[in-house]
């Protein structure tokens, strides 16, 4: 069982309402889940976000989506994380941020394939020197090793709030990477400034009217034939 969890807060202090900006009439949320729920891989997608009220929206749009949301403590990604599995039980997690609604399902499915085919815990497509853009970036955890790390975070914080102590012996922890060639770190999908949601925005009008399940080959392709896009808002696109 593979779940996929798209960690999703309305108060994200980079761009605060990320989740409800519109993409091609929806909500941008939306659209990512649309993209994900095309990975074959993945077998069920929830949303986890936090218990602050100004959440409570995204909740509502989301389960009109037929998504199942968990919410947890605001100031704990992890503990959400953690939560979420507990509250869907799984064998691996992939987790993916709430600023890529350009994410390639046919990358999420590679970054499964090369987590299961090696049985790693951990595998991520963000290694430095030959990652995949910002807002294509996948990580998958072995539940196990989730469960592991959310153990050892509580830990660690209730040491920090007992004094100094000898830290705990390091856990062995196996971490794979599926590697872009040529390097495409700086390339910017991610929504995370205006300038990045008014790029992607852009990518959707383009595309998404005649093409719903448009792929990132198509988006290089536009933006080769887009000088305005390709260095949109200052920053390498393509």
């Amino acid at each position: 069982m593979i779940l996929a969890v798209i960690q999703a807060r309305m108060g994200d202090e980079r761009l605060p309402g990320r989740p409800s900006m519109p993409l091609a009439r929806a909500p941008l949320i939306v659209r990512q889940i649309e993209r994900m729920a095309r990975a074959r891989r993945v077998d069920e997608i929830v949303v986890s976000t936090t218990t602050d009220p100004i959440d409570d929206t995204l909740e509502a749009v989301v389960r009109r989506e037929a998504i199942a949301v968990h919410r947890g403590p605001p100031q704990d990604e992890l503990a959400r994380l953690a939560g979420t599995l507990a509250a869907y039980p799984a064998d691996h997690v992939v987790r993916v941020g709430d600023d890529s609604p350009l994410i390639d399902p046919d990358l999420i499915d590679a970054t499964i394939d090369l987590h299961l085919s090696e049985q790693a815990d951990h595998t991520t497509n963000r290694s430095p020197g030959a990652a995949w853009p910002a807002g294509q970036g996948v990580e998958v955890i072995t539940a196990e090793g989730l469960r592991r790390l959310a153990a050892e975070s509580a830990a660690l914080r209730l040491r920090a709030g007992d004094g100094p102590e000898t830290p705990p012996p390091a856990v062995r922890w196996s971490s794979l990477a599926l590697l872009a060639q040529p390097d495409q770190g700086e390339v910017r999908w991610a929504v995370e400034t205006p300038a990045d949601y008014a790029f992607v925005a852009a990518i959707y009008d383009a595309l998404y009217p005649a093409n719903r399940a448009f792929t990132s080959a198509d988006v290089r392709a536009l933006l080769a034939g887009r000088a305005d896009l390709a260095t949109f808002g200052g920053a390498r696109r393509l």
